[in-house]
C-alpha cells in the first residue's frame, strides 16, 4: 500500500510538473539584424487557443514583461512577445529605453517593419506548431511603446484579426494609412494620461477612415501605465488595480468578437 501511494504521490508530482508555463526563446532577424523573441503558453492545456503578438512597453524584453506575458495568457492565449530593438539590446532603466525608441518614433516605416516582422514569426510559430496556437485567430496587444507599435501594425493593413492598445501613443506619421485597417481596433487610454491623451482627437479623427470596427476608450482618472502591475513612478505612471482588471476584461470580449467576426 505505501508502494503505491508513493507511485501516486509520484505521478502526481510530474504532472504538476507539466502543467506549468513555458517560455522559449525564438531567434529571427530583420533586414539581417538578430532579433530574440519569446514564446509564452501553458503546456497543461493541448487544445489549440488563439495566438497573441504581444510588444512589451518601452523596456523590451526581460522577466518582468516576460512574467506579465505568463499572465496574460494563462489557459486562454499563446503569446509571442516581439522584439522591436534587436538581441543585444535589453534596457535596464528609463534612460536607456527612451534612447532605444528614439529612432524606431523617428522612423515609424522602420517601427512598422519590425512589428510585421514579429507578427510574421507569431504566424510561422502557428504554422510549424510550436506550441497549441489556433492560426486562425491571431492578434496582437501591447503596452505603452508597444501600444503604439500594434496600432501601427494595424495601419499597415497586416491581417491580423485585432490589435489592442493599453496606454499607447495615438500618434502617427501618415493618417491616411488608416484606410488600409484590416484588425479591430481597441485603444485604451487615461484620462488624465497627459502624454497620450493630447493626441486622442486627431486619433479618432484618423480612425474614421478604418473600414473595420474600432472602439476607444478613456479610463477617467487613470494615468499612464494603468495595466502594467510592475509600473509606480507618480505622478505620471502608475497601475491602477480596478481600471487594469475592465481593461483587461474589455480586451478579452475585444477579442472574442473580432475572432468570431473574422471566423
Amino acid at each position: 500500500m505505501r508502494k503505491i501511494l508513493v507511485l501516486l504521490l509520484g505521478l502526481v508530482a510530474c504532472a504538476t510538473a507539466h502543467a506549468a508555463m513555458r517560455s522559449e526563446t525564438v531567434a529571427y532577424n530583420v533586414d539581417g539584424k538578430a532579433m530574440q523573441g519569446v514564446l509564452v503558453w501553458d503546456d497543461a492545456v493541448e487544445t489549440p487557443r488563439p495566438g497573441l503578438l504581444m510588444v512589451p512597453d518601452w523596456t523590451g524584453i526581460n522577466p518582468v514583461n516576460i512574467d506579465f506575458a505568463k499572465s496574460i495568457a494563462g489557459k486562454d492565449y499563446v503569446i509571442f512577445m516581439g522584439d522591436m530593438y534587436g538581441k543585444d539590446l535589453r534596457p535596464k532603466n528609463s534612460a536607456e529605453a527612451q534612447a532605444a525608441t528614439k529612432p524606431l518614433y523617428a522612423n515609424r516605416a522602420l517601427l512598422r517593419k519590425r512589428v510585421n516582422a514579429a507578427f510574421d514569426q507569431l504566424k510561422m510559430l502557428a504554422a510549424k506548431h510550436a506550441a497549441p496556437i489556433d492560426a486562425s485567430k491571431l492578434a496582437a496587444i501591447g503596452f505603452c511603446f508597444g501600444g503604439t507599435s500594434v496600432l501601427d501594425l494595424a495601419r499597415s493593413g497586416a491581417d491580423v484579426a485585432a490589435a489592442v492598445s493599453f496606454h499607447g501613443g495615438l500618434a502617427t506619421d501618415d493618417p491616411a494609412q488608416a484606410k488600409h485597417i484590416k484588425a479591430w481596433v481597441l485603444a485604451m487610454n487615461g484620462g488624465d494620461d497627459r502624454g497620450t491623451m493630447p493626441d486622442a482627437p486627431a486619433f479618432m479623427q484618423e480612425m474614421q477612415q478604418s473600414p473595420a470596427p474600432w472602439q476607444f476608450v478613456v479610463y477617467g482618472g487613470a494615468v499612464h501605465c494603468f495595466a502594467q502591475p510592475q509600473s509606480h513612478s507618480p505622478p505620471g505612471c502608475v497601475y491602477d488595480p480596478p481600471v487594469a482588471k475592465r481593461a483587461f476584461a474589455q480586451m478579452h470580449a475585444w477579442l472574442a468578437e473580432a475572432f468570431a467576426g473574422k471566423t
